[in-house]
């Protein structure tokens, strides 16, 4: 029987469920060292990361003064796109859970820049309009990564999403979004372009897995994790929701070490560089 208590795709990282997966050719030369260590480490400098959510608490220190600006996305049903966008000078989180993905980010990019895009309201709910809209601003507004810890499952809103998803790629910004915590379908994490996220016990943010069956392309942390709340708190929390920004902000540390990697380039390292990747044995041939 399942733990209802922890998201659905997580079964897919469970021990007895992982498989060694070799890194050939060019791909086995690639290291962490290389994707976004060295001396000194990379740290996500100059690389701009938008948190569509609940917004973010600017002034928690979980995301070190690292906030850079913000827009809040509200629904218009008197204007002919239905959605608004009112600059955030002073951004804050409605909820909590924007604050939380930020904080995970900025611990693993701590010289990324983050930008609070607010699409929840309160009761952490909003419309698909809002959510798209969010999306546009950042792809329009020069957006290098974007956590989206959010989704819709609504039929409706397929194209839409994948439009806006094909705008991010061919503009080089990088889309990392949470599946839904039950096993049905969401979007945008389906489309092929999107890097798809759900939760794996444990604790060490670069400890993640690469996974070759489908929907769910990776695994990181998201079960029983320390995260970043409302009014400078933190709390224990689960969900896919705390996953997919350990993974943006390791694509934020790749993207900041080497600016002129694309989505899919940037994905490619991502597998290679997976916990669970075995690098190929190098088999070299002796002269005669």
């Amino acid at each position: 029987m399942s733990d209802p208590a922890r998201p659905a795709w997580s079964s897919q990282f469970a021990a007895d469920a992982l498989r060694e997966l070799p890194a050939l050719g060019p791909l086995g030369k690639i290291t962490r060292a290389w994707a976004w260590g060295g001396t000194p480490p990379a740290a996500g400098q100059d690389v701009r990361v938008a948190v569509i959510d609940s917004g973010i608490e600017a002034d928690h220190p979980a995301v070190g003064g690292q906030v850079r600006g913000g827009v809040i996305v509200e629904y218009d049903a008197r204007i002919k796109t239905q959605v608004r966008f009112v600059e955030d000078k002073q951004p804050r989180d409605m909820f909590g859970h924007g604050t939380a993905c930020a904080g995970i980010i900025h611990s693993l990019a701590p010289e990324a820049e983050l930008y609070s895009v607010r699409v929840l309201g309160r009761d952490l709910t909003g419309k698909a309009l809002q959510f798209a809209g969010g999306l546009r601003w950042a792809i329009e507004n020069g957006m290098h990564v974007v956590n989206l810890s959010l989704s819709t499952s609504r039929q409706e809103f397929f194209g839409l999403f994948h439009e806006l998803a094909d705008q991010a790629y061919f503009k080089n910004v990088l889309l990392v979004s949470a599946v839904n915590n039950i096993p049905t379908p969401s979007y945008p994490s389906l489309y092929s372009s999107v890097i798809s996220v759900a939760a794996h016990e444990g604790h060490d943010p670069f400890t993640y897995y690469y996974n070759p069956a489908p929907p769910v392309e990776f695994g990181a942390p998201g079960i029983d994790v320390s995260v970043a709340w409302l009014n400078k708190s933190t709390i224990v929390s689960t969900g896919n929701s705390f996953a997919a920004p350990h993974m943006a902000g390791i694509a934020a540390l790749i993207r900041g070490k080497h600016p002129d990697l694309t989505p899919f380039q940037i994905k490619t390292v991502l597998f290679a560089c997976a916990t669970n990747t075995r690098r190929a044995q190098i088999r070299r041939t002796r002269k005669r």
